[in-house]
């Protein structure tokens, strides 16, 4: 398990729409994704502990997300075979154990996360109204122990987003297992 950041990417840049399908089949597009106030994507999987760790709370701020308009989903490109706990078979138990409640979708190809050249699980990205990255950082201050959290910088974006204002410019990278690039 090798341990990265996030990139730096501009603020303000135009989000790489795609199409994925979810483990069951189902086609998504991300221009239909988008709440009336955003959309929130993390590029993640079943497998990273650092995933896991935030897991939960991602889930529950998707749903405190939902009803300020901003919908969500997850986006898992560590379909390789050497990683066989990513599988989109194992993605539906993850789907069914932890009840998403948003979709969590196949990046097959690795198009997506290429393309918006992400760099760990989790890797999250917030886009606006606009279809403008707002956020691109970490959810809290302390993705080990959520008792210890002091900062819950994702969910501050998410409420500023929400109520028309400003998302905070200090940004700080999200942490996690590296991706598991397919040659």
């Amino acid at each position: 398990m090798a341990l990265l950041e996030s990139r730096d990417i501009p603020l303000g840049s135009l989000i790489d729409h795609f199409q994925l399908s979810d483990p069951f089949g189902k086609i998504y597009n991300s221009k239909e994704l988008f709440g009336p106030k955003g959309l929130l994507v993390v590029i993640t999987c079943n497998h990273c502990p650092y995933a896991i760790a935030v897991w939960p709370r991602l889930i529950h701020l998707a749903v405190e997300a939902k009803s300020l308009g901003i919908e969500t989903a997850a986006v898992n490109p560590n379909i390789n075979p050497a990683y066989p706990d990513d599988a989109p078979e194992k993605m539906k138990k993850k789907i069914e154990e932890w009840q998403i409640p948003f979709p969590y979708l196949v990046d097959e190809n690795q198009t997506v996360a290429r393309s918006w050249n992400a760099q760990c699980t989790p890797d999250i990205y917030l886009w606006g109204p606009e279809h403008t990255l707002v956020y691109h950082g970490r959810i809290d201050d302390n993705w080990q122990d959520e008792l210890k959290v002091r900062r819950q910088e994702l969910r501050e974006a998410i409420h500023n987003l929400a109520a028309g204002k400003s998302v905070a410019e200090k940004q700080y990278h999200s942490m996690g297992c590296s991706i598991k690039w397919r040659s």
